[in-house]
């Protein structure tokens, strides 16, 4: 278990001391995958690499295995070497005048005394074979492709079978398909493995596929902290709408209010009943969120909740999905359906989406 409680991290630079990480509030469950997402500069991997103990917070404390492993109030700082972790960085960090065998045996090696050259060894084979290495111990890592260096590292991490690892955007330097791949190898084996596991990332796929829970950052704070299927489904706030995949943003204000069920709320393209927040009271500022796959065509004179029509324009195929914009008096509606459905730019299409399906954000 990782337990993080009013984390703040400062530093010195040009435009003066800037606030990295404001109050942050975080409880890992033992073996589960926790991932950090948000934007660059949000905060998300100077909290990491405090919980590495590579950056010394202003305060707050940090708890790894209920060990107390930083507090500015007690004054304690455990080095990160005693810290019963396992890291692998962006860059990878694989040392390219070693083998693949030295660079997994190195961590090992670094404890002085408490492995035998045997027992080094087979530490090293078991690692390598988790990550699917096993008989590349006698090549230079610079020989190895990104996928597999990717892989040396993570071996390198686990090879010590630390309680947590913490992965700092691992993925970033593959290309799209090993990257669907690996998302999948890395989740499997700690699941697996039974690793409480922080992962750092930007991509919102990454977040979404291989999470247990997600924690959504903005300008130093967790903004919101959930499921990957509620983060997506039910964001609570503008920027987590915004952010997490692509959506559309009506604003208005609530005409009938509902106590956080369904409610109606009047924009300038029309009224839209959707699903209203708790102590959204008649007449508050809202904006309406509606994601793209969640507007369907409606065909002939059939009449539906939440229906509106206008011309479609900019057409755009995406493989799985054909996705189009839709023109209102006030509005421009993403729209996303089947690839085989074809409409012609500038004709008239009627949508609808159920009241379930879109939600009311205050603010």
């Amino acid at each position: 278990m990782i337990k993080i409680r009013n984390l703040h991290v400062h530093y010195a630079s040009q435009q003066g001391v800037m606030h990295a990480v404001r109050g942050v509030d975080i409880t890992i469950q033992p073996g589960q995958f926790y991932t950090m997402l948000g934007p660059s500069g949000c905060g998300k991997t100077t909290t990491l690499r405090s919980i590495a103990g590579l950056e010394r917070p202003t305060s707050g404390d940090i708890e790894i295995d209920n060990q107390l492993v930083y507090s500015a109030e007690r004054r304690v700082m455990v080095p990160p070497h005693k810290r019963d972790i396992g890291m692998v960085f962006q860059s990878y960090a694989i040392w390219p005048h070693m083998t693949v065998f030295e660079n997994v045996a190195f961590p090992l090696q670094e404890m002085r005394g408490r492995f035998n050259k045997a027992q080094i060894k087979e530490k090293v084979a078991k690692a390598l074979a988790l990550v699917q290495l096993d008989g590349y111990q006698d090549r230079p890592a610079p020989f190895l492709s990104g996928g597999q260096q990717q892989r040396l590292a993570l071996a390198r991490a686990l090879v010590r079978e630390p309680r947590v690892l913490l992965l700092d955007e691992p993925l970033s330097n593959l290309d799209a398909k090993l990257r669907e791949e690996t998302r999948t190898e890395i989740r499997d084996l700690v699941k697996r493995l039974g690793i409480t596991t922080v992962y750092v990332t930007h991509d919102q796929l990454e977040a979404l596929t291989m999470s247990d829970v997600v924690a959504v950052m903005d300008q130093g704070k967790i903004v919101q902290e959930a499921s990957p299927v509620e983060i997506y489904r039910a964001p609570a706030v503008r920027f987590v709408a915004d952010f997490i995949g692509l959506t559309n943003l009506i604003e208005g204000k609530v005409r009938q209010a509902s106590n956080g069920g369904v409610g109606e709320v009047e924009t300038a393209d029309g009224p839209i009943r959707c699903m209203l927040p708790q102590g959204a009271a008649a007449g508050a500022n809202v904006m309406v969120v509606v994601r793209p796959e969640d507007l369907r065509l409606v065909i002939g004179q059939e009449q539906a909740e939440n229906q509106f029509e206008g011309p479609v324009s900019a057409p755009v195929f995406m493989g799985e999905a054909n996705e189009f914009r839709l023109s209102l008096k006030d509005t421009s509606l993403r729209l996303r359906l089947h690839p085989s459905i074809e409409i012609g730019v500038g004709q008239r299409v009627k949508v609808a989406f159920p009241a379930e399906r879109c939600r009311a954000l205050l603010g």
